[in-house]
């Protein structure tokens, strides 16, 4: 107990210096040859267009090409290719980026052999061939990738496929039914992408080509219309990249939609020449590292967290990029983030732990639970499961019902039907809530509305949370594990993470405390037999050694996030022999690794939008700390 309790303070101390002033935390995305690649590719293009219309680029664009050159130069990987991260293996998609970036910056005889390493990796994985059997039927990368690459004469038009943008032009509520090649999130590059190809392609039916021509500005409108005060769409690089370097390819750098694009980009660019896949995960790991506090029992958690902060991410207005209602929470606090049902579901989760405050308190956070539970039920899918962003589209990976985003939604429906349940009352009345001064009218109206109804409300509530563990149920391999959406491992067959998955969904039936139920039992029979003979969990690159982290990686121990989920699941087990000592396994392990500098080690598990890898630095250190905190209290409790 002694030696768990110290390795939790280690944790705990080094999450508190993380912490920014404001009582959240904004952590750190891992900077990235891919994004680094669509970005000094952008403002290269740009550049161009900008000779070609006789105006001077500025100096600030061509020192940024030249800084990103820099780094994509120094972390090519030996095999010739580069990963998305510099833990990762490398994949033909950031090499052929980083290959295109290259001849689009002007640096070939500077980067020569470079390139020839890259092109000797490129023809062994297959070329084209290679990059689709990667992503299979969604054009959400393949399409921007090609295009990228037929802007630096790597292929011709004729293998980037026309994307229908001219679909973009039709109301957002019919997008689901339209069949887009692309998914939810991408109408931005649909639009930008499909008009690079229309203009430097062929055309061989001229009145389709007609009617596409028609098209084109109302097409442009609609994507102005989505862009984010911040320039950036979804605050994500390699989306914003390959929007503004499509749309300055047919001659238009000068549109307020390019402009706005490059200033962001210019904007975001590291010290050392990269840029990360997007600009923070803000909102997430702090309700993750909120989650993480409260559930420790440690009782000043919240003299550390701000309420206020939480409570102001939420959107109040219909977002223009997928058309959700109010109510939900995105990944961070910047213009460009959307709402989805992960980050609602881990605000969700984050101010119930705020719940159990004073009754000021709670008339604080009902209004924005109230909103926020209405827009999570609304969001769940005929099947029981629940998409990130849109209902009902569910054509493409990265659009379907998840088991990761559904374990996590259902805890945080029963949280608070629990809490709704036990703490409603008809003393709370509508007019007595303390609203949060940017809240539309609209809202209040519908917060109204359910404080009224509130008891069909909880029936609702009820019903999605049934729905929801029939879908996780149904969706259990054969062998007990859950697959999630979002996490993956590069270095495990198929990359996926079945531990993340497993352990995620198994604390959905802990929280509905159902710990005997059959899929559960499952679940853990899986994770204890899934553990590492050396008592971790999934594989790491690097060995959670911090002078070994840059590009190198190896098939050796485990990871501390993967061993910190599967250990705060199966402390929820632990009157079960077999996870008893897989438990002191792990946990000998665990404590081990954060001993000897591990938490400073983030492992490549975290996907970012079709299958784009990234690490964030605090995840070793919330996902540790949890697990500790989840231990001990067990154990304080079983002792008193």
């Amino acid at each position: 107990m002694k030696d768990y309790q110290a390795a939790w303070q280690i944790a705990y101390e080094k999450l508190l210096t993380r912490c920014e002033s404001g009582g959240f935390w904004r952590g750190h995305l891992c900077s990235s040859p891919l994004a680094t690649a669509t970005a000094t590719s952008a403002l290269a293009v740009y550049n161009r267009a900008l000779w070609a219309a006789k105006e001077r680029p500025a100096s600030a664009v061509e020192r940024a090409i030249e800084a990103g050159v820099d780094y994509l130069l120094s972390t090519q990987r030996s095999d010739g290719g580069w990963g998305d991260t510099e833990r990762s293996l490398s994949n033909i998609a950031t090499t052929y980026l980083v290959s295109a970036a290259l001849e689009l910056s002007g640096s070939k005889s500077q980067a020569e052999s470079s390139i020839k390493m890259a092109q000797a990796y490129i023809e062994r994985e297959g070329r084209e061939d290679g990059l689709r059997q990667r992503y299979g039927s969604d054009q959400t990368f393949v399409a921007p990738i090609l295009t990228n690459i037929a802007l630096s004469g790597g292929c011709t038009w004729d293998d980037v496929p026309q994307l229908p943008f001219e679909l973009a032009i039709f109301p957002q509520s019919l997008y689901r039914f339209l069949r887009l090649p692309v998914v939810s999130y991408a109408i931005p590059a649909l639009v930008a992408i499909g008009l690079a190809r229309f203009h430097h392609g062929p055309k061989p039916n001229k009145a389709l080509a007609w009617l596409r021509g028609l098209a084109e500005k109302k097409c442009l409108y609609v994507v102005e219309r989505m862009q984010p005060h911040s320039g950036g769409f979804l605050e994500a690089v390699p989306l914003t990249a390959f929007v503004a370097m499509s749309l300055s390819s047919i001659g238009i750098p000068e549109h307020p939609i390019v402009q706005k694009a490059i200033h962001f980009l210019i904007s975001l660019q590291r010290g050392d020449g990269s840029w990360p896949v997007d600009i923070d995960l803000a909102t997430w790991v702090t309700t993750l590292a909120t989650n993480a506090l409260a559930v420790s029992g440690l009782a000043t958690w919240h003299e550390t967290v701000n309420l206020d902060w939480i409570l102001s991410c939420q959107h109040f207005s219909v977002h223009p990029f997928t058309g959700a209602p109010p109510g939900g929470w995105g990944w961070t606090n910047h213009s460009g983030s959307v709402p989805d049902s992960d980050d609602t579901s881990g605000a969700l989760l984050a101010l119930a732990h705020f719940w159990r405050g004073n009754e000021h308190v709670r008339k604080r956070v009902l209004p924005a639970v109230l909103l926020g539970l209405d827009w999570l039920v609304g969001l769940q899918n005929r099947d029981g499961g629940w998409p990130t962003f849109c209902r009902g589209w569910g054509k493409l990976p990265f659009d379907r019902s998840a088991v990761d985003l559904t374990a996590h939604a259902v805890r945080a429906l029963n949280a608070w039907y629990l809490l709704l349940t036990t703490w409603f009352s008809s003393e709370i009345a509508s007019d007595s809530l303390v609203w949060n001064e940017r809240w539309p009218e609209v809202a209040i109206r519908k917060v109204c509305h359910l404080r009224r109804i509130y008891r069909s409300f909880l029936d609702r509530i009820s019903i999605a949370i049934k729905k929801g563990l029939r879908f996780l149920r149904q969706n259990q391999r054969p062998d007990g594990r859950w697959l999630p959406l979002w996490f993956g491992n590069e270095l495990l067959p198929n990359e996926e993470n079945p531990v993340y998955g497993t352990s995620r969904c198994l604390m959905a039936f802990v929280d509905l405390d159902m710990t005997g139920d059959e899929s559960a039992m499952r679940g853990v029979d899986w994770l204890v037999r899934a553990q590492n003979p050396d008592g971790s969990w999934g594989r790491s690159p690097c060995s959670c050694q911090v002078h070994q982290l840059r590009g190198r990686v190896s098939e050796g121990a485990g990871s501390i996030e993967e061993t910190a989920l599967a250990i705060s699941a199966l402390s929820h087990f632990e009157h079960i022999p077999e996870v008893s000592r897989a438990l002191e396994d792990g946990l000998r392990w665990l404590v081990a690794h954060i001993e000897s500098g591990g938490l400073d080690c983030a492992t490549p598990i975290g996907l970012y939008f079709a299958r784009l890898w990234y690490y964030e630095e605090l995840y070793p250190v919330v996902f540790a700390l949890e697990a500790l905190g989840r231990y001990l209290r067990r154990r304080r409790q079983s002792f008193a």
